[in-house]
């Protein structure tokens, strides 16, 4: 029998995942408080001034890779200024993560735990390198998840990396957890089932099965 999921789509239960990949910003945590005060001071090292960056200003570009996220709010900097900033966020995001933290959603560290004695798990996120290794210390769940990759590692899209990730271990039925248009978009290109993680920044109109808590992943998986 069939399980009606995103508009239009069906999810059958005889595709049980042989392993699941997760979208970081937006579907496990949210540091878009620590990466405001991080830009900020980001502004001020750099001496460039006219901006007050504030928590819903990083929301917005939330999923994009992280250069476009800086291309996108400081779109009025000339080049120079827009490549600066890049490089010297890329490392101030993780020193204000240290210092002040993430916001994990609720039931991650538990569910990552549960999830991973059933199938693989696995990170692939838009953010700079280190920022998955960084949550993965942060929150202690190295032990959980098995490999990861980013658009930091690669300066590639997350569809390629999806891809490598794909090609790396070998799976043949994994599923895309996200919660942007983008992810959505990257997992169709590599033809994989989108859950949709209804909690986060974005809001795709199509997806395979949309998600309200992180424990329906688990009861989910139970029913397939």
């Amino acid at each position: 029998m069939a399980i009606v999921a995103g508009p239009g789509l069906l999810w059958m239960p005889s595709h049980q995942p042989d392993a699941l990949i997760f979208d970081l910003d937006g579907t496990l945590w949210d540091t878009c408080t620590a990466c405001a005060r991080a830009w900020n001071q980001s502004l001020a090292a750099l001496g460039i001034g006219g901006y007050s960056i504030q928590t819903e200003d990083i929301r917005q570009v939330a999923g994009l890779p992280h250069a476009a996220c800086i291309a996108q709010v400081f779109a009025g900097l000339p080049a120079d200024q827009q490549a600066a900033l890049i490089a010297h966020t890329a490392s101030s995001d993780l020193q204000a993560i240290r210092q002040w933290g993430g916001q994990l959603y609720p039931g991650v560290t538990e569910g990552l735990k549960t999830l991973s004695q059933h199938v693989p798990l696995f990170i692939v996120s838009n953010c700079q390198a280190g920022y998955i290794a960084l949550f993965l210390a942060q929150e202690q769940l190295h032990d959980y998840v098995v490999d990861h990759l980013c658009w930091g590692d690669t300066n590639q899209s997350k569809a390629q990396n999806l891809t490598q990730i794909i090609a790396r271990h070998q799976l043949k039925k994994a599923v895309y957890i996200g919660d942007t248009v983008g992810d959505a978009e990257a997992a169709a290109d590599c033809g994989l089932p989108f859950w949709f993680a209804s909690w986060g920044f974005g809001r795709p109109t199509r997806y395979d099965r949309s998600l309200s808590t992180f424990a329906e992943i688990q009861t989910l998986l139970t029913a397939l």
